[in-house]
């Protein structure tokens, strides 16, 4: 597998004036990354994942839920989560999300 290097995530993602745009940057051995840019406003309304993933906000502020849990989302903020768990992201500010869907059969450890 060749090496794919992004040294800094952020500046890969364009914020939209309005919107949220989405850009696949790896998918390779069953382990997707997804990086979305959201402008001020903007979210994903509650909806769930085939597939485990891994959400990590790189920048901006917003309201994460994930199951029943409100979360505070800064940069930094790291959530793992099983597949079919219920999810929803508002941006409060600009903001840049890393999103990684893992294969269907990794159990989630720790």
């Amino acid at each position: 597998m060749p090496t794919t290097v992004f040294r800094d995530l952020v500046a890969e993602a364009a914020i939209p004036a309005r919107g949220i745009l989405s850009q696949t940057l790896s998918n390779e051995n069953g382990i997707e990354l997804v990086l979305f840019a959201f402008a001020s406003g903007e979210q994903l309304a509650e909806h769930t994942s085939a597939r485990p993933a891994i959400i990590h906000i790189l920048s901006g502020e917003g309201d994460l839920t994930v199951g029943v849990n409100a979360l505070g989302a800064i940069p930094g903020t790291w959530v793992r989560m099983p597949a079919d768990t219920k999810h929803s992201l508002v941006a409060r500010t600009a903001l840049v999300m890393a999103l990684y869907l893992l294969p269907r059969d990794v159990a989630p450890t720790g």
